[in-house]
């Protein structure tokens, strides 16, 4: 009898020691397992969130703007088709640029611009050239100086980004400054024009449409 009692308390201590121990490792291996998991989660999780530089340099390199949708799929005036002309032929071939290249040939700059390398045109639309009242713009059109000043107060002589627009300060061939200013897809000129089709590339130039003619400053 002492015996069998000595010998189930035995048993009962034995199995009092060791479940503690069993809990204490199963306890251990879940923490690990949940840690694992949400490691992985986390991982996931920040690879979901971080965006693909790539992508987002490859959508800043094509042209953007509510007016792009405007310009031709096809032909010469397609994106393509003015990429492979230099900037001034390029133009004339986009209907909604025809008033600014009118003024290109009245002043005499369509080979200026056309043989010049790695350029940035600010062009403005029909519609730009539209605000300016007809008898100040047939003024401006009839006088090639102050017209060559207004012109080249529009070109930069050097490629301009995407990424160069948020804070931007340029020379112009007329010798004083353009500023921009904006984000995302939404710039400004001079705080006064619009954007409204950017980095349109051309054979020699970038080109950004604006919705407003650019005055230089008086110097």
């Amino acid at each position: 009898m002492l015996a069998k009692r000595f010998q189930r308390t035995a048993a009962i201590a034995a199995a009092a020691i060791t479940l503690p121990v069993v809990l204490t490792a199963c306890s251990s291996d879940s923490g690990k397992s949940n840690s694992s998991g949400s490691g992985a989660s986390a991982t996931a999780s920040s690879s979901a969130a971080m965006p693909s530089t790539s992508a987002s340099s490859t959508a800043m390199d094509q042209p953007f703007g509510p007016a792009c949708s405007s310009v031709p799929k096809t032909g010469a005036g397609s994106f393509n088709g003015m990429a492979k002309d230099p900037v001034a032929t390029a133009a004339s071939n986009n209907p909604d640029l025809s008033t600014l290249v009118t003024a290109v040939k009245k002043a005499g700059l369509v080979d200026t611009l056309n043989n010049a390398k790695n350029i940035t045109v600010f062009a403005p639309t029909n519609e730009a050239f539209a605000k300016i009242p007809k008898a100040q713009l047939d003024k401006v059109l009839s006088n090639k100086a102050m017209l060559t000043k207004i012109l080249t107060y529009h070109v930069v002589g050097q490629k301009v980004t995407p990424s160069q627009l948020s804070n931007g300060s340029f020379t112009t061939l007329e010798k004083q400054k353009v500023m921009t200013s904006g984000s995302g897809e939404s710039f400004k000129v001079n705080k006064t024009a619009n954007i409204v089709c950017g980095n349109v590339p051309t054979a020699n130039a970038t080109v950004y449409i604006i919705d407003s003619v650019l005055m230089p400053p008086k110097s």
